[in-house]
């Protein structure tokens, strides 16, 4: 791998989101629920549960609030129907973006992210259309000040659990997993007290794209506030290498 961390920009974007972590948590309850209505409330039976948990435990949701979320999805009053929507499309200067939305209204969510996307000199694409630019991967970032292991004991664990990729940044350690091997990676690690600053399953750039221009720059950084703004909005990936 390139070893391009994202460690800065998740602290960067935790903290900015400290103030409004509601949203955060609102984020990953729509997940939980979409994943035990797939697939049932037990997560030892239920992989993609399990990964929810894993992310939501690395933003620092509260224990109790995941098994409320659970035990609501699993009763007769998790009847919300939320619906799975990609969209992909162009940024300035043709950087790649994917949002992933979870909507009980289809209507008002296009319309969300298609005045993103304009409001930031952007468009939206055909599905598939910058996807094949990215690799869902497993992906785990921990910080080196919280990490009582080093380097090469961090990396054996991680590798013997089925890790695919390590890389050491100058102030966190990455571990790339396959999709399928993320939650048994994760639990290793986890048996062995690491924290992580971010824990899930993403899309990563196969390459980064650099921006140079101060107007593209600014454009650009519009279309991703306005996305995030958006409650529908569960996930945006670029290959801006920030």
């Amino acid at each position: 791998m390139s070893g391009h961390s994202k460690f800065a920009n998740i602290k960067h974007k935790k903290e900015k989101n400290d103030a409004a972590k509601g949203k955060i948590f609102t984020i990953i309850g729509r997940e939980i629920a979409v994943a035990v209505k797939e697939g049932g409330p037990d997560p030892n039976n239920n992989f993609k549960l399990a990964q929810v948990i894993a992310k939501a435990k690395a933003n620092n949701m509260p224990n109790d609030t995941i098994e409320r979320g659970i035990k609501k999805a699993a009763g007769e009053d998790g009847a919300v129907n939320y619906e799975h929507i990609t969209y992909e499309g162009y940024g300035p200067n043709g950087i790649a973006i994917i949002v992933e939305t979870l909507t009980d209204n289809k209507n008002r969510t296009a319309a969300d992210v298609r005045s993103a996307f304009t409001k930031g000199n952007g468009s939206i694409g055909t599905p598939g259309c910058v996807s094949f630019m990215f690799d869902e991967k497993g992906q785990m970032i921990i910080d080196k000040e919280e990490c009582d292991l080093d380097a090469d004991d961090l990396m054996m664990l991680a590798l013997d659990a089925g890790a695919e990729d390590f890389s050491e940044e100058e102030d966190s350690f990455e571990i790339i997993t396959a999709p399928d091997d993320f939650q048994a990676v994760y639990d290793a690690l986890v048996a062995q007290n690491i924290s992580f600053v971010s824990a899930e399953v993403t899309m990563i750039p196969q390459t980064y794209v650099e921006l140079t221009d101060e107007n593209a720059i600014k454009q650009l950084n519009r279309t991703l506030d306005l996305l995030d703004e958006s409650d529908d909005v569960q996930a945006v990936y670029h290959n801006w290498s920030e």
